[in-house]
């Protein structure tokens, strides 16, 4: 899904990591964590948008990169993130990408 104006970035968090979604025109910014749990796999732990930006797809759009991010890299995901959960429960095509 492309979302006009959206541009999201991947940052080093300790041991994890965080996307960060901005879009054009707004102070806020919208996020999904996720902590390693071995080698191969990341634990999506959190995934937050403000509501002054909520209603406008951020959340997915985070979570697909998240998902684009796992074919490309070759790593899984365990959606420990309520949100992720449901997303991964939406779409059967990344049942591939499920550890847990």
């Amino acid at each position: 899904m492309a979302l006009e104006g959206l541009i999201i970035t991947h940052h080093a968090q300790g041991h994890g990591g965080r996307y960060v979604a901005r879009l054009e025109g707004e102070s806020a910014t919208g996020y999904l964590e996720w902590e390693p749990a071995g080698e191969d796999v990341r634990i999506a732990t959190h995934t937050v948008v403000p509501r002054s930006i909520g209603g406008r797809g951020v959340a997915a759009a985070l979570t697909e990169r998240l998902i684009e991010d796992a074919r490309l890299q070759g790593f899984r995901i365990v959606p420990a993130c309520s949100y992720t959960a449901a997303r991964f429960g939406e779409h059967p095509e990344w049942a591939d990408l499920r550890a847990g």
